[in-house]
């Protein structure tokens, strides 16, 4: 049995999600894992701030918006009165709940609430039209399968034990169910965070033991640079785990970064598809890389902010790295990239939720500097240490642009630079004509 996950631009349209289930149709037992349609969560956050603001007639006037499109999808998707009539009522149920918040009180259980209902308005009209197009289909809710614990981290044991309950009850050619919902501890509403569908298919594909988890976006597979910025990029046809985690960390918008590693603890190819080209080969990442040593790809990442922390007393002193550490942990702030000399260590981090206290504290046993709107550019392949003069290569390419930070050896699939995000755009180019030419000649 495969793991079949469709993004938002997949079954963004009434057309996107028939071709969807023609594609899943080409195959044996699926599990299919939806996203919400394109454009719904970000309508969705939109309810739920103006709720959380008590802007209620705002949040209202959205609703009234989004249901009004809604009202067109299900016109375009179902073609018996039938199937009209079971995607209206559909609808009507999920927008009357997003209403009823405007009757009592809110907070974050309710925020999470909203946020789930663009996953269960696509499954249960993709549902819907696989019923009408007789196909053997059942719809399984993720809500009672899907947990996290207090720390957000996914309750493995208990998702296959549910899972496995649940299939077996289900002999359906088809188990449709969504992406980024789950429970908590509680057993409230709870999400997986944005991109979590990514991350969903990898947590079932690994609880029943999957032949494949698919990603069904619209690209063909990971590409070598961002086709966004970088003209004349291609698909590469094979990753390891280890380099598309650092990719998918690191910018990479095709891949969520959690959903590498539980398919990886389960030995599970992911496979990256192509929704508008299924017959595309796409990128099958695994074990191992096909071409070891060899550099695979580009990704940037942005909004990264560098400290540089000096102090006089670092120089033959223990102890010193390990309270700058320290700090960072206390705040839950992870590091990116960090380099040291004998009296500074410079580091990055992606987020500045906490960055006032960190900053007091760090003022406390050294003098602290920082940058922003920042970029880190990262090049990735397997074993890269092996390959003679690639880090010359990668700087050679850069020769004429300033680096704040270059991370080498920390990792064996790649080299991060940090550059002003003013230049990103440049860089990405000259890497690419600087790298790929050769290696793809």
């Amino acid at each position: 049995m495969n793991v079949m996950k469709f993004g938002g631009t997949s079954v963004g349209s009434p057309q996107r999600m028939k071709e969807v289930a023609a594609i899943i149709d080409r195959g044996e037992n699926v599990v299919v894992v939806l996203s919400a349609v394109s454009g719904t969560t970000n309508k969705l956050v939109d309810i739920g701030h103006a709720y959380s603001s008590n802007e209620k007639q705002k949040a209202l006037d959205i609703i009234n918006v989004l249901q009004s499109s809604y009202s067109v999808f299900l016109d375009e998707l179902f073609s018996t009165n039938e199937g009209k009539t079971a995607g209206t009522e559909i609808i009507q149920n999920h927008f009357d709940l997003l209403r009823s918040f405007s009757r009592n009180g809110f907070g974050v259980r309710q925020y999470k609430e909203i946020l789930a209902q663009g996953e269960m308005i696509s499954t249960q009209l993709f549902f819907q039209y696989m019923k009408e197009c007789g196909k053997d289909a059942v719809l399984m809710n993720a809500l009672d399968f899907m947990r996290i614990d207090e720390d957000g981290e996914p309750v493995m044991e208990q998702i296959k034990r549910s899972l496995a309950q649940l299939l077996s009850q289900n002999t359906a050619r088809f188990v449709i169910t969504q992406g980024f919902i789950c429970r908590n501890p509680l057993g409230e509403i709870d999400n997986l965070k944005r991109g979590g569908s990514d991350y969903s298919a990898s947590l079932i594909g690994a609880a029943i033991g999957a032949d494949e988890i698919q990603i069904w976006t619209d690209i063909d597979g990971m590409h070598n640079n961002d086709p966004r910025i970088v003209e004349g990029t291609f698909p590469v046809r094979q990753l390891s785990f280890d380099e598309a985690a650092e990719l998918a960390y690191f910018g990479a918008k095709i891949l969520h970064p959690s959903s590498v590693n539980p398919a990886r603890s389960a030995g599970i190819p992911v496979r990256l598809k192509n929704t508008m080209k299924p017959d595309a080969p796409g990128t099958l990442i695994a074990e191992h890389a096909s071409e070891p040593g060899t550099i695979k790809a580009i990704a940037a990442k942005d909004g990264i902010i560098a400290i540089r922390i000096v102090s006089n007393r670092m120089f033959l002193a223990y102890g010193f790295l390990r309270r700058v550490f320290e700090i960072f942990e206390r705040y839950k702030t992870p590091i990116d990239m960090i380099t040291t000399s004998e009296v500074a260590v410079s580091l990055t981090i992606d987020q500045d939720v906490n960055l006032d206290q960190i900053l007091s504290e760090l003022n406390e046993i050294a003098s602290v500097e920082i940058d922003r709107d920042l970029s880190i550019v990262c090049v990735v392949g397997d074993n890269l240490e092996s390959e003679s003069g690639f880090a010359g290569r990668i700087l050679a390419g850069l020769q004429d642009l300033p680096v704040r930070m270059v991370s080498c050896g920390g990792s064996k699939n790649n080299v991060s630079l940090l550059i002003a995000s003013s230049n990103k755009n440049h860089a990405l180019n000259l890497l690419n004509s600087t790298l790929f030419t050769k290696v793809t000649a």
